[in-house]
């Protein structure tokens, strides 16, 4: 069956893709295996120049592939340039770090010399999500080609458009055909792809459920994965907080993409004696979001991805409605054409639900109340992800205690959730193995090759010949 891309703001079919049969499948795999020993063999001079041939062609590029996201996943325009733009800009950060980054490391031993030096793996799969088309695979392609390897991605099946041209972005800048290669093909078939001896390492960033899955299937083949998966990520305001501030950079942080993103703050536990004060600033923010055409550059908020997306959050907003949450702004499915979901305010939401357990992925600012710093950390840990969180203080000491507290891959403090390319996104507990960003990310697609040298025995070995 081919794959259908439906226009969330119109609710309509944009564009149809076929599915890549066996043949062609094995075909790319076979491409990819030869492209793959070959690169690693290139200069990394070459590499890097590749890269950099890659940021420009992406600039080159912004507009358009800021439409066909919004045409495929509700983007707004004006977000999916900047998305892009973040690609292009970490193309150029691992160009420029690059003989830094994969220097062998010298280690101490009993032998003459010693060192760890760092090859690539081979073919990585990336199995990739719709929320952030492009990002999500750059962060995982650009140090996985940088490394040597090549990389077969398949995409969500509602963005095959974002896939293809990604792969043509790759071609046009220089890329030997086969180092990147877009698949279109069903989820379905992921298991046998990821035993398939070609592939040498899996990629994911997705759903909790489908992590066990690829984890399951990675462990039974042996084969490193790296698992960037789902967050209830909290945000925690207490009494000397900045509250204009909090409500400004929370509100901004919340409505990326939507409200459709991984690492922004979906949860905020408040302490009670600014609840109010916060509320009001918060529902002033939501309100000024402006929602509408996703192609519009004055859209914050475009329709969600998909319809099934709509109805779960809203059957997560009506049933912590229905157990004592009080609605202050939205709240319903609006009488319109597309994915539309209103920016959404609730408050004496209880722990227990699971707008406040579980990722809600949409326009929505669930607010709880704490009494003390104890009770706040503890509703802040109180889930099964640890992906991100973030804090609003003016007192270092409570900084500090929070830092070692929170049980979070992240913690942003007085900011907004936006990870850096030289730092380490990754996540604890149900919300990943492994991680990406900079050098450590870049270690996730390397393998590692210790070395032992003794100079004296070499010399033996000569006079023996």
């Amino acid at each position: 069956m081919p794959f259908l891309s439906i226009d969330p703001f119109r609710g309509k079919l944009h564009e149809s893709f076929p599915e890549l049969d066996s043949r062609g499948l094995d075909a790319a795999l076979a491409r990819a295996s030869r492209a793959a020993g070959l690169w690693a063999e290139a200069p990394l001079a070459e590499r890097s120049a590749a890269l950099r041939r890659l940021a420009a062609g992406l600039r080159a590029e912004a507009q358009r592939l800021a439409t066909i996201a919004a045409l495929e996943m509700g983007k707004p325009v004006r977000q999916g340039r900047a998305e892009v733009e973040k690609c292009a800009w970490a193309c150029e950060h691992y160009a420029m770090h690059a003989a830094a980054l994969l220097a062998p490391e010298a280690i101490e031993s009993d032998a003459a010399r010693s060192y760890v030096r760092f090859d690539p793996l081979g073919v990585v799969l990336a199995i990739m999500p719709w929320n952030f088309p492009w990002w999500q695979v750059f962060r995982a392609a650009i140090p996985a080609v940088l490394a040597g390897n090549a990389m077969v991605l398949k995409h969500s099946s509602n963005i095959c458009g974002c896939a293809l041209a990604i792969q043509e972005i790759f071609e046009k800048a220089g890329f030997p055909p086969g180092v990147f290669a877009a698949v279109l093909m069903d989820s379905a078939r992921i298991e046998s792809l990821i035993a398939d001896a070609r592939v040498r390492a899996v990629t994911l960033t997705g759903s909790t459920a489908a992590g066990t899955a690829v984890a399951r299937a990675a462990g039974g083949a042996l084969k490193k994965c790296v698992l960037e998966l789902g967050g209830s990520d909290p945000c925690v305001i207490l009494e000397d907080a900045d509250l204009e501030l909090a409500a400004r950079t929370c509100a901004a942080s919340r409505v990326i993409n939507s409200g459709q993103s991984c690492i922004a703050a979906k949860r905020f536990v408040v302490v009670e004696k600014v609840r109010k004060r916060f509320e009001e600033l918060f529902v002033q923010a939501m309100s000024s979001q402006r929602v509408g055409q996703p192609r519009e550059d004055s859209t914050n908020i475009g329709p969600l991805a998909r319809a099934d997306l709509r109805e779960l959050v809203d059957g997560q907003v009506t049933r912590s409605i229905a157990g004592g949450a009080r609605c202050l702004l939205g709240g319903s499915i609006p009488d319109t054409d597309g994915f539309f979901y209103p920016p959404t305010v609730l408050t004496n939401c209880r722990q227990d639900t699971a707008i406040m357990q579980k990722e809600t992925f949409g326009p929505v600012l669930p607010i709880a109340a704490f009494t003390d710093l104890d009770h706040a950390i503890d509703m802040a840990n109180d889930c099964e992800y640890g992906l991100t969180s973030s804090i609003y203080t003016q007192n270092i000491d409570v900084v500090m205690r929070a830092c070692n507290e929170l049980r979070f891959g992240e913690t942003y403090i007085n900011r907004e959730n936006f990870e850096a390319m030289q730092g380490f996104h990754a996540g604890w507990r149900k919300s990943g193995i492994g991680g990406a960003d900079g050098k450590h990310g870049l270690e996730e697609y390397l393998q590692t090759h210790v070395v032992y040298v003794d100079y004296n025995q070499q010399k033996k070995m000569r006079g023996a010949r």
